[in-house]
């Protein structure tokens, strides 16, 4: 099958593309490279004019003419190559912007891409028209929206999810369902918001190539490493404020008994070479399953504090830890990371079953075989 995977967050398709290759299939990935992280892209789109005065020049031009020069740039780069993005048996698409354009060119482009491949398909990794105005109705759901409620992210800050439930966003989710052949979940939060819905076809669970990420097993734990990796655009949606609140606590508390590493937006290999030191990995307290960088971590055999609710361990039958459920109370956290410095046997347990849970749960091959399923129904 030749296959075009548009998008890439937290190297989610990058992950498929390793899985589908290996069953001999032929990937591209087309997108930009999610941002400071860097992600291979064969056909990358590059936001252009970011000088800090042609940023203003951009915003100028916007606020008087209501033209998108962002948006015209990258429908310009796709147009470049677009005899390179027809005729695929499988088109995926990571998001319902991801394109990052306005609506006029974002529907060009994916008009583009309906009109010239066999099946189009969507992944709800992210944020989106469905499950951003579930989260507004289900307040009480965990969910990103929490601090954005509480008052820790203005509205202008939080444009990046508020604009899925404003008006041009619902014409092209519309668009986008209206010619798509499917929906598919990448985890529990994901998979909550779409059921019932028509398009749903299910949740196939991140893939993870293991392969990449083997690290010697800890044998003993003299000082308990900590590693809590900061991305500043998303500092309060992941809840860093409590894991900071948490952690400062935590230094006063046992000293030379732990070693705290704390890294602030920085590229994905950095990131990834900081936290292979460490035993326990902070992650985010706002979700009910784990994100990309929490599996990445716990397929390393560290403790991962992330989402864990009770629909993750009833989904997965679970009767052990394999992770940290984290939550936005500091108290709660103090006590959770106490019980483990206090007891590092017991990190080295979860850690084990956190690498055998990926193993078994996430493999990148049986995802690839899931989608394929998905997509040949």
């Amino acid at each position: 099958m030749n296959i075009l995977l548009v998008g890439e967050f937290s190297r989610m398709h990058n992950s498929l593309k390793e899985g589908l290759q290996e069953l001999g299939h032929t990937v591209t990935i087309l997108g930009f490279k999610d941002g400071f992280k860097d992600f291979p892209v064969d056909y990358p789109l590059i936001t252009k004019w970011n000088s800090p005065f042609l940023k203003k020049l951009k915003l100028g031009v916007y606020k008087l003419t209501r033209f998108n020069i962002n948006s015209w740039f990258t429908y310009r780069q796709f147009k470049k190559n677009q005899s390179k993005f027809t005729g695929y048996d499988f088109v995926q698409l990571i998001n319902e912007n991801c394109f990052y354009c306005g609506l006029y060119y974002e529907k060009k482009i994916l008009g583009f891409l309906f009109a010239n491949n066999k099946k189009v398909f969507l992944v709800s990794c992210g944020t989106d028209y469905l499950n951003v105005k579930y989260d507004f109705e289900h307040p009480q759901k965990k969910s990103v929206l929490q601090p954005y409620r509480d008052g820790k992210i203005s509205t202008k800050d939080f444009s990046n999810v508020l604009k899925f439930s404003s008006k041009k966003y619902k014409l092209l989710h519309d668009f986008i369902h209206q010619n798509i052949q499917g929906i598919i979940a990448s985890d529990i939060d994901y998979d909550i918001p779409l059921r019932g819905n028509p398009k749903y076809r299910g949740m196939v669970p991140n893939p993870i190539n293991i392969k990449k990420l083997v690290v010697p097993p800890f044998s003993s734990i003299e000082k308990v490493i900590i590693f809590h990796g900061i991305n500043h655009d998303s500092y309060f949606k992941k809840g860093n404020d409590y894991f900071e609140s948490a952690l400062a606590e935590i230094s006063r508390k046992y000293g030379d008994r732990v070693e705290i590493i704390t890294s602030r937006s920085i590229p994905y290999q950095q990131y990834i070479n900081f936290y292979n030191k460490a035993h326990i990995v902070l992650d985010m307290v706002y979700a009910h399953d784990q994100g990309f960088n929490a599996l990445e971590a716990m397929a390393k055999g560290k403790v991962v504090f992330t989402g864990a609710e009770k629909e993750f361990e009833a989904f997965y039958q679970l009767t052990e830890k394999v992770c940290v459920n984290a939550k936005p109370n500091i108290n709660y956290l103090l006590e959770e990371l106490s019980q483990l410095i206090n007891n590092p046997d017991e990190i080295l347990e979860i850690g084990k079953r956190a690498k055998a849970f990926v193993k078994k749960e996430h493999d990148h091959i049986e995802s690839a075989k899931k989608y394929l399923n998905i997509w040949n129904q």
